[in-house]
């Protein structure tokens, strides 16, 4: 089978590799169809690091995916063959006391599928996973959407968290991928009264409007955090940080109400932030990391069936696997209004 590695920077090789077997009774073997490229595969991509996550050469690539159950193990129940999944790339150990906590997004032993030192990466045609990480999609969602529903289970999370009120204010900072998901949570939760939306590039901004931002704003064009607060004078009750950019954080900041959250959910690429602790103290901020998600998988498949969430303003972008390496590049570049490139495992050159 085909499986698509890092060799370098900026170097992408498809390589045959052995195929895959049923080791475990729990397990499930997957014709992967489809892996969208994300925003941290880019930065491996491009620096061959998150923080103090660094690659060894050559490195397995990919989370977001969907494919096709082939075989079950004898001990599952709930998938057949023939049925097609969203996955979960998280494996979890089910055992320390984070998972026992109900906390399996920040599992003591957590293997991240393509991680650096954990399990190998979702860009291979055929995958074996734990059959709890397959969840079956109804035959109206398409592979593409399927392949969405991790980024957007990471916005919902997100928006879980937050915890906000009917009525809140919002703003999402950052319109790529996982900003977009956040706003399309928003809005599939109806909380918030009004959602306000910032990016450096004007095909986001379009996009962020059809998510459901009530407002945009250019950040290279327009002074966005004095427009927010003339609009919003007394703050919001919550900012999504989804840019990664840690010069945001102070302007973030300013944007939010007395005992506003300020939600991290973007991956800065320094290791160190700095923000303005006396704003934070004066206002009662609280800060909110989100690390993935957690149990927002199902949901996020309900919310797509049931129409309140539409993935399609994300998906931009198609490539076959040989031409993995220009969907990777094209994300990086931010070439021709791409949002989310997906990855087709079995398309024809």
């Amino acid at each position: 089978m085909k499986a698509a590695f890092f060799t370098a920077l900026r170097t992408i090789e498809i390589r045959d590799v052995p195929e895959p077997r049923l080791s475990g009774v729990e397990d499930v073997l997957v014709a992967v169809e489809r892996v969208g490229v994300c925003g941290s595969d880019v930065h491996y991509y491009l620096d061959g690091r998150i923080g103090d996550q660094v690659i060894d050469f050559p490195a397995t690539l990919g989370h977001e995916c969907a494919g096709t159950v082939v075989e079950v193990g004898a001990a599952v129940t709930h998938l057949r063959p023939g049925e097609r999944v969203a996955i979960d790339p998280a494996l979890v150990c089910g055992q320390c006391d984070q998972c026992r906590a109900g906390r399996e997004n920040t599992c003591r032993r957590l293997r991240f599928m393509g991680g650096p030192g954990e399990a190998p990466g979702a860009a291979a045609q055929r995958y074996v996973l734990p059959a709890a990480n397959c969840f079956a999609v109804p035959t109206s969602l398409s592979l593409e959407a399927a392949a969405a529903v991790e980024p957007l289970s990471i916005g919902l999370y997100a928006v879980r968290l937050a915890g906000l009120e009917p009525g809140a204010r919002a703003a999402v900072i950052g319109c790529g991928p996982i900003g977009l998901s956040v706003l399309l949570a928003l809005r599939a939760t109806a909380v918030p009264a009004r959602v306000y939306a910032t990016d450096l590039l004007p095909e986001r901004l379009a996009a962020a409007e059809r998510c459901g931002a009530t407002w945009t704003g250019n950040v290279r064009q327009d002074d966005v955090t004095a427009a927010i607060t003339r609009a919003e004078p007394l703050g919001l009750e919550a900012v999504f940080e989804c840019s990664g950019d840690p010069a945001i954080l102070d302007a973030a900041q300013r944007l939010l109400a007395p005992g506003g959250q300020l939600v991290l959910v973007g991956i800065p690429p320094t290791d160190q932030v700095a923000f303005s602790i006396h704003t934070m103290r004066r206002r009662e901020l609280t800060f909110k990391n989100v690390r993935r998600q957690r149990g927002c998988i199902a949901p996020v498949i309900e919310l797509i069936t049931a129409g309140r969430i539409d993935p399609t303003p994300l998906l931009t972008h198609r490539f076959p696997l040989v031409r993995i390496s220009e969907a990777f590049q094209t994300v990086a570049e931010y070439r021709d209004g791409v949002i989310k490139a997906i990855v087709d495992m079995t398309a024809d050159p």
